[in-house]
């Protein structure tokens, strides 16, 4: 299975694509990690947000393989402990197909990308910066992956 995380934002800070980068080469060659960057909408005084929303949506669909499962990250959708996460990790790999991360960006994802979504993930309560998100994701994941393989990283 391959999960793709595909993110509004690019030219991201060196420690983000440091950490990013860390947590990603740990994954097997079975559940490998890939990240999909969409060039954010240009955000000035008077920007049409819904507009610039919109057109990162389309932009963020376009990118999603033909089949894949659509989980987006969202401040209202469920809120998985690390447990559950490898538990949901295990019902995607049983499923046969691959998964795509939306993250959006500063306003969050698109309507359209919430509407094809098959399952909303919480991070906290908190509003995070998006350039973290993708760090935690990529280590939860890989931590849902080690709890599911008996490896060593996860210990309780």
């Amino acid at each position: 299975m391959k999960i793709q995380m595909i993110a509004v934002g690019t030219k991201m800070p060196a420690w983000v694509e440091t950490g990013f980068t860390e947590y990603q080469r740990r994954f097997p060659r079975d559940m490998a990690l890939e990240l999909i960057e969409i060039p954010a909408g240009k955000r000035g005084k008077n920007a049409d947000i819904k507009r610039i929303l919109h057109i990162e949506g389309e932009k963020t669909l376009a990118a999603i393989p033909k089949g894949n499962r659509i989980v987006t990250l969202e401040v209202t959708g469920k809120p998985l402990d690390t447990h559950q996460l490898a538990k949901s990790m295990e019902k995607w790999q049983l499923d046969g197909r691959d998964v795509s991360l939306l993250i959006g960006g500063p306003e969050g994802l698109a309507p359209e990308c919430i509407a094809a979504s098959e399952q909303k993930w919480s991070l906290s309560n908190l509003t995070l910066p998006h350039p973290l998100v993708r760090i935690i994701v990529a280590e939860s994941l890989y931590r849902g992956w080690s709890l599911n393989n008996n490896h060593p990283y996860h210990r309780e």
